[in-house]
Protein backbone atom coordinates (compact mmCIF):
# COMPACT_ATOMS: atom_id res chain seq x y z
CA UNK A 1 0.00 0.00 0.00
CA UNK A 2 2.82 2.35 0.94
CA UNK A 3 4.69 1.57 -2.30
CA UNK A 4 1.55 2.28 -4.36
CA UNK A 5 1.04 5.62 -2.61
CA UNK A 6 4.68 6.49 -3.22
CA UNK A 7 4.30 5.66 -6.93
CA UNK A 8 1.19 7.85 -7.22
CA UNK A 9 3.02 10.73 -5.50
CA UNK A 10 5.94 10.31 -7.91
CA UNK A 11 3.60 10.48 -10.92
CA UNK A 12 1.89 13.56 -9.49
CA UNK A 13 5.24 15.25 -8.91
CA UNK A 14 6.32 14.50 -12.48
CA UNK A 15 3.02 15.80 -13.84
CA UNK A 16 3.34 18.99 -11.78
CA UNK A 17 6.92 19.50 -12.97
CA UNK A 18 5.85 19.03 -16.58
CA UNK A 19 3.00 21.51 -16.10
CA UNK A 20 5.38 24.10 -14.64
CA UNK A 21 7.76 23.62 -17.58
CA UNK A 22 4.89 24.04 -20.06
CA UNK A 23 3.71 27.22 -18.32
CA UNK A 24 7.23 28.67 -18.35
CA UNK A 25 7.70 27.80 -22.02
CA UNK A 26 4.31 29.31 -22.89
CA UNK A 27 5.19 32.43 -20.90
CA UNK A 28 8.48 32.83 -22.73
CA UNK A 29 6.87 32.25 -26.13
CA UNK A 30 4.15 34.76 -25.22
CA UNK A 31 6.68 37.34 -23.99
CA UNK A 32 6.68 40.77 -25.66
CA UNK A 33 8.92 40.94 -28.70
CA UNK A 34 11.16 43.74 -29.92
CA UNK A 35 9.47 45.85 -32.59
CA UNK A 36 11.96 48.29 -34.11
CA UNK A 37 10.67 51.69 -35.16
CA UNK A 38 10.97 53.44 -38.51
CA UNK A 39 12.47 56.94 -38.10
CA UNK A 40 10.30 58.16 -40.98
CA UNK A 41 7.02 56.94 -39.51
CA UNK A 42 5.12 59.59 -37.53
CA UNK A 43 8.37 61.02 -36.16
CA UNK A 44 8.86 64.79 -35.99
CA UNK A 45 12.34 65.58 -34.63
CA UNK A 46 12.01 69.28 -35.37
CA UNK A 47 8.72 69.94 -33.59
CA UNK A 48 8.15 73.27 -31.87
CA UNK A 49 6.98 72.82 -28.29
CA UNK A 50 4.88 75.21 -26.28
CA UNK A 51 7.23 77.57 -24.50
CA UNK A 52 6.64 79.73 -21.46
CA UNK A 53 8.01 83.25 -21.28
CA UNK A 54 11.06 84.10 -19.16
CA UNK A 55 8.79 85.96 -16.75
CA UNK A 56 6.55 82.89 -16.37
CA UNK A 57 9.56 80.68 -15.74
CA UNK A 58 10.83 83.04 -13.03
CA UNK A 59 7.41 83.25 -11.35
CA UNK A 60 6.64 79.51 -11.55
CA UNK A 61 9.91 77.66 -12.27
CA UNK A 62 8.53 74.12 -11.90
CA UNK A 63 4.72 74.20 -12.19
CA UNK A 64 3.73 70.54 -12.34
CA UNK A 65 4.78 66.90 -12.36
CA UNK A 66 7.16 66.35 -15.28
CA UNK A 67 7.82 70.10 -15.63
CA UNK A 68 5.57 70.70 -18.67
CA UNK A 69 2.13 69.63 -19.89
CA UNK A 70 3.64 66.92 -22.13
CA UNK A 71 5.44 65.48 -19.06
CA UNK A 72 8.86 65.42 -20.76
CA UNK A 73 10.66 65.95 -17.42
CA UNK A 74 13.22 68.27 -18.97
CA UNK A 75 13.78 71.43 -16.92
CA UNK A 76 14.20 74.22 -19.47
CA UNK A 77 16.52 77.16 -18.87
CA UNK A 78 18.19 75.94 -15.67
CA UNK A 79 21.99 75.94 -15.55
CA UNK A 80 22.53 73.80 -12.46
CA UNK A 81 25.36 71.26 -12.45
CA UNK A 82 26.65 68.98 -9.69
CA UNK A 83 28.33 68.81 -7.25
CA UNK A 84 25.84 70.43 -4.86
CA UNK A 85 25.89 71.72 -1.29
CA UNK A 86 22.95 71.36 1.08
CA UNK A 87 21.25 74.64 2.02
CA UNK A 88 18.33 73.42 4.09
CA UNK A 89 16.19 70.38 4.73
CA UNK A 90 12.60 69.81 5.81
CA UNK A 91 11.14 66.67 7.41
CA UNK A 92 7.56 66.08 6.19
CA UNK A 93 6.92 63.39 8.81
CA UNK A 94 6.00 60.59 6.40
CA UNK A 95 6.52 59.21 2.90
CA UNK A 96 6.56 61.57 -0.07
CA UNK A 97 5.78 59.56 -3.20
CA UNK A 98 5.68 62.35 -5.79
CA UNK A 99 7.93 65.40 -6.20
CA UNK A 100 7.06 68.96 -5.17
CA UNK A 101 6.27 71.86 -7.48
CA UNK A 102 7.96 75.26 -7.23
CA UNK A 103 6.49 78.72 -7.75
CA UNK A 104 5.60 82.08 -6.20
CA UNK A 105 8.73 81.89 -4.03
CA UNK A 106 7.59 78.63 -2.42
CA UNK A 107 8.03 74.87 -2.67
CA UNK A 108 4.72 72.97 -2.44
CA UNK A 109 4.90 69.40 -1.13
CA UNK A 110 2.25 66.71 -0.50
CA UNK A 111 3.04 64.04 2.07
CA UNK A 112 1.40 60.63 1.75
CA UNK A 113 -0.46 60.64 5.09
CA UNK A 114 -2.55 63.77 4.65
CA UNK A 115 -0.20 66.73 5.23
CA UNK A 116 0.52 69.42 2.66
CA UNK A 117 3.24 72.04 3.05
CA UNK A 118 4.03 75.38 1.46
CA UNK A 119 7.67 76.19 2.25
CA UNK A 120 9.71 79.32 1.66
CA UNK A 121 12.01 78.32 -1.20
CA UNK A 122 15.00 80.29 0.14
CA UNK A 123 14.89 79.17 3.78
CA UNK A 124 12.66 76.08 4.03
CA UNK A 125 10.50 77.78 6.65
CA UNK A 126 6.84 76.80 6.73
CA UNK A 127 4.59 79.39 5.06
CA UNK A 128 1.31 77.48 5.47
CA UNK A 129 0.08 73.92 5.80
CA UNK A 130 -3.00 71.73 5.34
CA UNK A 131 -3.99 68.57 7.18
CA UNK A 132 -6.74 66.29 5.82
CA UNK A 133 -5.97 62.79 7.08
CA UNK A 134 -6.11 61.69 3.44
CA UNK A 135 -3.62 59.69 1.39
CA UNK A 136 -1.81 61.39 -1.47
CA UNK A 137 0.45 60.05 -4.22
CA UNK A 138 0.60 63.03 -6.57
CA UNK A 139 2.33 66.35 -7.22
CA UNK A 140 0.60 69.70 -6.99
CA UNK A 141 0.04 71.82 -10.08
CA UNK A 142 0.48 75.61 -10.04
CA UNK A 143 -1.28 78.13 -12.30
CA UNK A 144 -2.42 81.74 -11.99
CA UNK A 145 -1.67 81.99 -8.30
CA UNK A 146 -3.55 78.78 -7.46
CA UNK A 147 -2.35 75.40 -6.15
CA UNK A 148 -4.26 72.30 -7.31
CA UNK A 149 -3.76 69.09 -5.31
CA UNK A 150 -5.50 65.69 -5.44
CA UNK A 151 -6.31 63.35 -2.55
CA UNK A 152 -7.38 59.73 -2.12
CA UNK A 153 -9.08 57.86 0.75
CA UNK A 154 -8.54 58.29 4.45
CA UNK A 155 -5.41 57.11 6.27
CA UNK A 156 -4.28 54.30 6.56
CA UNK A 157 -3.53 54.04 2.87
CA UNK A 158 -4.67 50.52 1.97
CA UNK A 159 -6.47 49.25 -1.12
CA UNK A 160 -9.27 47.70 0.95
CA UNK A 161 -10.19 51.05 2.48
CA UNK A 162 -10.46 52.63 -0.97
CA UNK A 163 -13.23 50.39 -2.29
CA UNK A 164 -15.96 52.62 -0.83
CA UNK A 165 -13.84 55.73 -0.30
CA UNK A 166 -14.04 59.09 -1.97
CA UNK A 167 -11.33 61.57 -2.91
CA UNK A 168 -11.15 65.17 -4.01
CA UNK A 169 -9.27 67.85 -5.88
CA UNK A 170 -8.65 71.01 -3.85
CA UNK A 171 -7.85 74.46 -5.24
CA UNK A 172 -6.03 76.78 -2.82
CA UNK A 173 -4.71 80.31 -3.10
CA UNK A 174 -0.92 79.96 -3.33
CA UNK A 175 -0.28 83.04 -1.19
CA UNK A 176 -1.96 81.84 1.99
CA UNK A 177 -3.60 78.45 1.37
CA UNK A 178 -7.18 79.73 1.43
CA UNK A 179 -9.45 77.12 -0.18
CA UNK A 180 -11.17 78.38 -3.34
CA UNK A 181 -13.15 75.27 -4.29
CA UNK A 182 -13.22 71.50 -4.00
CA UNK A 183 -14.29 68.76 -6.43
CA UNK A 184 -15.29 65.46 -4.76
CA UNK A 185 -15.30 62.12 -6.56
CA UNK A 186 -13.74 58.66 -6.03
CA UNK A 187 -10.04 58.59 -5.00
CA UNK A 188 -7.75 60.60 -7.31
CA UNK A 189 -4.13 59.52 -7.80
CA UNK A 190 -3.44 61.65 -10.88
CA UNK A 191 -1.38 64.80 -10.58
CA UNK A 192 -3.55 67.54 -12.07
CA UNK A 193 -2.98 68.70 -15.64
CA UNK A 194 -3.61 72.42 -16.26
CA UNK A 195 -3.97 73.77 -19.78
CA UNK A 196 -5.60 77.06 -20.80
CA UNK A 197 -8.14 77.37 -18.03
CA UNK A 198 -9.00 73.67 -17.67
CA UNK A 199 -7.87 71.10 -15.10
CA UNK A 200 -7.77 67.42 -16.14
CA UNK A 201 -7.66 64.56 -13.60
CA UNK A 202 -8.11 60.78 -13.72
CA UNK A 203 -10.05 58.99 -10.97
CA UNK A 204 -10.38 55.48 -9.60
CA UNK A 205 -14.00 55.55 -10.81
CA UNK A 206 -12.54 54.86 -14.32
CA UNK A 207 -13.26 58.44 -15.48
CA UNK A 208 -11.17 61.37 -16.60
CA UNK A 209 -12.67 64.77 -15.79
CA UNK A 210 -12.13 68.14 -17.43
CA UNK A 211 -12.92 70.87 -14.90
CA UNK A 212 -13.11 74.64 -15.26
CA UNK A 213 -10.06 75.86 -13.36
CA UNK A 214 -11.72 78.89 -11.79
CA UNK A 215 -14.54 77.03 -10.02
CA UNK A 216 -14.28 73.24 -10.56
CA UNK A 217 -17.34 73.06 -12.85
CA UNK A 218 -17.33 69.87 -15.01
CA UNK A 219 -16.74 70.62 -18.69
CA UNK A 220 -16.72 66.99 -19.78
CA UNK A 221 -16.20 63.47 -18.49
CA UNK A 222 -14.94 60.36 -20.30
CA UNK A 223 -15.25 56.83 -18.90
CA UNK A 224 -12.31 54.50 -19.55
CA UNK A 225 -12.07 50.71 -19.23
CA UNK A 226 -10.41 50.69 -15.83
CA UNK A 227 -9.02 52.57 -12.88
CA UNK A 228 -6.98 55.63 -13.82
CA UNK A 229 -3.86 55.95 -11.65
CA UNK A 230 -1.63 57.67 -14.18
CA UNK A 231 -1.23 61.39 -14.66
CA UNK A 232 -2.64 62.82 -17.90
CA UNK A 233 -0.51 64.67 -20.45
CA UNK A 234 -1.46 67.28 -23.06
CA UNK A 235 -0.15 67.19 -26.62
CA UNK A 236 -1.34 68.85 -29.83
CA UNK A 237 -4.93 69.37 -28.73
CA UNK A 238 -5.28 65.97 -27.05
CA UNK A 239 -5.30 64.71 -23.47
CA UNK A 240 -3.45 61.40 -23.07
CA UNK A 241 -4.04 59.03 -20.18
CA UNK A 242 -3.38 55.34 -19.49
CA UNK A 243 -5.52 52.89 -17.53
CA UNK A 244 -4.91 50.07 -15.10
CA UNK A 245 -6.63 47.76 -17.61
CA UNK A 246 -3.85 48.27 -20.16
CA UNK A 247 -5.36 50.94 -22.42
CA UNK A 248 -3.89 54.24 -23.58
CA UNK A 249 -6.40 56.93 -24.58
CA UNK A 250 -6.15 60.06 -26.69
CA UNK A 251 -9.09 62.42 -26.08
CA UNK A 252 -9.94 65.75 -27.66
CA UNK A 253 -8.98 68.29 -24.98
CA UNK A 254 -11.93 70.59 -25.73
CA UNK A 255 -14.73 68.01 -25.94
CA UNK A 256 -13.53 64.72 -24.44
CA UNK A 257 -14.23 62.93 -27.74
CA UNK A 258 -12.20 59.74 -28.21
CA UNK A 259 -9.54 60.17 -30.90
CA UNK A 260 -8.00 56.73 -30.49
CA UNK A 261 -7.34 53.93 -28.03
CA UNK A 262 -4.29 51.65 -27.94
CA UNK A 263 -3.82 48.54 -25.81
CA UNK A 264 -0.89 46.74 -24.19
CA UNK A 265 0.09 43.20 -25.19
CA UNK A 266 -1.78 40.17 -23.91
CA UNK A 267 0.36 37.72 -21.95
CA UNK A 268 -1.16 34.34 -21.18
CA UNK A 269 -4.57 35.78 -21.96
CA UNK A 270 -4.43 38.99 -19.93
CA UNK A 271 -3.14 42.52 -20.23
CA UNK A 272 -1.09 44.17 -17.52
CA UNK A 273 -1.54 47.72 -16.35
CA UNK A 274 -0.15 51.06 -17.38
CA UNK A 275 0.89 52.59 -14.07
CA UNK A 276 3.42 55.00 -15.58
CA UNK A 277 2.20 58.30 -16.97
CA UNK A 278 2.54 58.82 -20.74
CA UNK A 279 5.03 61.29 -22.21
CA UNK A 280 4.53 63.01 -25.58
CA UNK A 281 7.21 64.33 -27.94
CA UNK A 282 8.27 64.19 -31.59
CA UNK A 283 4.78 63.22 -32.75
CA UNK A 284 4.76 60.15 -30.51
CA UNK A 285 3.50 58.98 -27.13
CA UNK A 286 5.94 57.04 -24.94
CA UNK A 287 4.77 54.82 -22.07
CA UNK A 288 5.95 51.76 -20.16
CA UNK A 289 3.83 48.84 -18.97
CA UNK A 290 4.28 46.86 -15.75
CA UNK A 291 4.97 43.76 -17.86
CA UNK A 292 8.40 45.34 -18.49
CA UNK A 293 7.73 46.54 -22.05
CA UNK A 294 8.22 50.10 -23.23
CA UNK A 295 6.07 51.38 -26.11
CA UNK A 296 5.98 54.23 -28.61
CA UNK A 297 2.63 55.05 -30.27
CA UNK A 298 1.81 57.58 -32.96
CA UNK A 299 0.29 60.66 -31.31
CA UNK A 300 -1.98 61.24 -34.32
CA UNK A 301 -3.09 57.66 -35.03
CA UNK A 302 -2.39 55.57 -31.92
CA UNK A 303 -0.51 52.98 -34.00
CA UNK A 304 2.24 51.03 -32.26
CA UNK A 305 5.47 52.34 -33.79
CA UNK A 306 7.98 50.46 -31.68
CA UNK A 307 8.22 48.43 -28.50
CA UNK A 308 11.08 47.05 -26.48
CA UNK A 309 11.18 44.73 -23.44
CA UNK A 310 13.44 46.59 -20.99
CA UNK A 311 13.05 44.82 -17.65
CA UNK A 312 10.80 42.99 -15.22
CA UNK A 313 8.54 45.95 -14.35
CA UNK A 314 8.25 49.53 -15.59
CA UNK A 315 6.55 51.80 -13.07
CA UNK A 316 8.68 54.78 -14.04
CA UNK A 317 7.35 57.48 -16.34
CA UNK A 318 10.03 58.32 -18.92
CA UNK A 319 12.00 61.48 -19.64
CA UNK A 320 12.50 62.59 -23.25
CA UNK A 321 15.47 64.77 -24.27
CA UNK A 322 17.25 65.33 -27.58
CA UNK A 323 15.61 62.37 -29.32
CA UNK A 324 16.34 60.01 -26.47
CA UNK A 325 13.93 58.34 -24.05
CA UNK A 326 15.13 57.54 -20.53
CA UNK A 327 13.38 54.88 -18.46
CA UNK A 328 14.12 52.92 -15.29
CA UNK A 329 13.13 49.36 -14.35
CA UNK A 330 12.49 47.35 -11.19
CA UNK A 331 15.22 44.84 -12.01
CA UNK A 332 17.75 47.64 -11.58
CA UNK A 333 18.53 49.24 -14.92
CA UNK A 334 18.33 52.69 -16.43
CA UNK A 335 18.20 52.79 -20.23
CA UNK A 336 18.58 55.46 -22.88
CA UNK A 337 16.54 54.51 -25.95
CA UNK A 338 16.50 56.07 -29.40
CA UNK A 339 13.19 57.97 -29.58
CA UNK A 340 12.78 57.14 -33.29
CA UNK A 341 13.64 53.41 -33.32
CA UNK A 342 13.63 52.15 -29.72
CA UNK A 343 17.24 50.98 -30.07
CA UNK A 344 19.26 50.90 -26.82
CA UNK A 345 21.85 53.70 -26.84
CA UNK A 346 23.20 52.88 -23.40
CA UNK A 347 22.11 51.05 -20.27
CA UNK A 348 23.39 51.36 -16.74
CA UNK A 349 22.94 49.14 -13.70
CA UNK A 350 21.29 50.97 -10.81
CA UNK A 351 21.73 50.57 -7.05
CA UNK A 352 18.18 49.20 -6.63
CA UNK A 353 14.78 49.22 -8.35
CA UNK A 354 13.84 52.46 -10.12
CA UNK A 355 10.32 53.62 -9.28
CA UNK A 356 10.79 57.34 -9.86
CA UNK A 357 10.65 59.20 -13.16
CA UNK A 358 14.07 60.38 -14.42
CA UNK A 359 14.63 64.11 -14.92
CA UNK A 360 17.03 65.99 -17.22
CA UNK A 361 18.42 69.42 -16.33
CA UNK A 362 21.23 71.06 -18.30
CA UNK A 363 22.36 67.80 -19.89
CA UNK A 364 22.41 65.93 -16.56
CA UNK A 365 20.09 62.96 -16.02
CA UNK A 366 18.88 62.40 -12.45
CA UNK A 367 17.25 59.24 -11.12
CA UNK A 368 16.48 57.74 -7.71
CA UNK A 369 16.87 54.14 -6.51
CA UNK A 370 14.34 52.51 -4.17
CA UNK A 371 15.48 49.95 -1.59
CA UNK A 372 12.01 48.57 -0.71
CA UNK A 373 10.07 48.71 -3.99
CA UNK A 374 8.68 45.41 -5.26
CA UNK A 375 9.01 43.44 -2.04
CA UNK A 376 5.93 41.35 -2.95
CA UNK A 377 6.70 41.09 -6.65
CA UNK A 378 6.54 37.78 -8.52
CA UNK A 379 9.29 38.76 -10.96
CA UNK A 380 12.89 39.63 -10.07
CA UNK A 381 13.36 43.01 -8.40
CA UNK A 382 16.75 44.43 -7.49
CA UNK A 383 17.23 45.11 -3.79
CA UNK A 384 19.79 47.67 -2.74
CA UNK A 385 19.83 51.10 -1.17
CA UNK A 386 18.09 54.44 -1.61
CA UNK A 387 19.83 57.36 -3.25
CA UNK A 388 19.80 59.99 -5.99
CA UNK A 389 22.25 59.84 -8.87
CA UNK A 390 23.34 62.28 -11.56
CA UNK A 391 24.57 60.94 -14.92
CA UNK A 392 25.79 62.48 -18.12
CA UNK A 393 22.62 62.17 -20.21
CA UNK A 394 24.61 61.51 -23.39
CA UNK A 395 26.85 58.71 -22.11
CA UNK A 396 25.36 57.43 -18.85
CA UNK A 397 28.59 58.20 -16.95
CA UNK A 398 28.00 58.92 -13.26
CA UNK A 399 28.75 62.50 -12.22
CA UNK A 400 27.45 62.73 -8.66
CA UNK A 401 25.37 60.96 -6.02
CA UNK A 402 23.34 61.99 -2.98
CA UNK A 403 22.49 59.96 0.10
CA UNK A 404 18.68 60.39 -0.11
CA UNK A 405 16.09 59.44 -2.71
CA UNK A 406 13.38 56.81 -3.14
CA UNK A 407 9.95 57.12 -4.82
CA UNK A 408 9.67 60.66 -6.12
CA UNK A 409 11.17 62.06 -9.29
CA UNK A 410 14.63 62.86 -8.02
CA UNK A 411 15.06 66.58 -8.75
CA UNK A 412 12.98 69.71 -9.35
CA UNK A 413 14.45 73.19 -9.57
CA UNK A 414 14.18 76.95 -9.61
CA UNK A 415 16.77 79.48 -10.76
CA UNK A 416 18.81 79.26 -7.54
CA UNK A 417 18.41 75.74 -6.17
CA UNK A 418 17.59 72.12 -6.90
CA UNK A 419 15.29 70.18 -4.55
CA UNK A 420 15.65 66.47 -3.82
CA UNK A 421 13.11 64.27 -2.06
CA UNK A 422 14.24 61.42 0.19
CA UNK A 423 11.70 59.07 1.70
CA UNK A 424 10.18 61.80 3.87
CA UNK A 425 12.64 64.70 3.75
CA UNK A 426 13.02 67.51 1.24
CA UNK A 427 16.53 68.87 0.64
CA UNK A 428 17.41 72.19 -1.00
CA UNK A 429 20.85 72.28 -2.63
CA UNK A 430 22.89 74.70 -4.68
CA UNK A 431 26.03 74.20 -6.69
CA UNK A 432 27.69 74.97 -9.97
CA UNK A 433 25.61 76.78 -12.59
CA UNK A 434 27.75 76.17 -15.65
CA UNK A 435 25.83 76.20 -18.93
CA UNK A 436 26.08 73.24 -21.24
Amino acid sequence: MFRRALTICSYLALALSALIVLVLVAYRLDAPQVVRGDPGDEFDPGERRERRTAAERRRVPWPTFGYDVSRTKVGAGFRHRPPYRERWQFDSGDTVEFPPSVGYGKVFLAQQKGRFYALDAATGRLAWTKRYGRCSASSPTLANGVVYQTWMGEVPCTQDRYRSADGFLAAWRARDGAELWRFTVKPIESSPLYHRGTIYIGSWDHSIYALRARDGHIRWRFEADGQLNATPAYYRGAVLIASKSGSLYSLDAATGRLRWRARSDRRLGRREEFYASPVAAYGRVYVGNVDGTFHAYGARTGRLLWQRPVGTYVYSSAAVWRQRVYVGTYNGELLALDAATGDVIWRRETAAAVHSAPVVINGVLYYASCSTCGQRAVRPVKQGHDGTYALDARTGRELWRFRAGKYASPVVADQRRVYIVGRAKLFALSGSRRAR
